[in-house]
């Protein structure tokens, strides 16, 4: 997808526009711009887990997966699906993981891990 080129007759309200959508995206990049909501993100571009599964995963306190996945929520990040006693989460979108995606393998060098 090509970026927005700004022409000379680019209108005050195409202006408008772009700048609600940089807006849109520096907000959601400050919810990504957190080591853990990011290892969260990746972990849960496998499939839904639970706050435990996660904690075990990351090898953290539950109270810090509960927080950091509540914020995730709040910004519509991911999803929670109460089964019983258990909450599973899962990535609202599709286009969060491929943007996930995408940062991470920004970072890796050739041949490392896979997502």
């Amino acid at each position: 997808m090509p970026l927005p080129r700004l022409k000379p007759e680019t209108s005050g309200e195409e202006l408008h526009d772009l700048a609600g959508e940089a807006r849109k995206a520096a907000d959601l990049l400050k919810v990504l711009s957190h080591q853990s909501r990011l290892l969260i993100l990746s972990i849960l571009a496998d499939g839904e887990k639970t706050v435990g599964e996660i904690e075990i995963l990351l090898g953290v306190q539950q109270a810090m997966v509960s927080q950091q996945l509540a914020r995730l929520r709040m910004e519509g990040l991911v999803t929670a699906r109460r089964a019983g006693r258990l909450v599973f989460y899962s990535i609202a979108s599709p286009e969060i993981t491929v943007l996930v995606s995408s940062l991470l393998s920004m970072m890796r060098k050739p041949g490392e891990f896979e997502m």
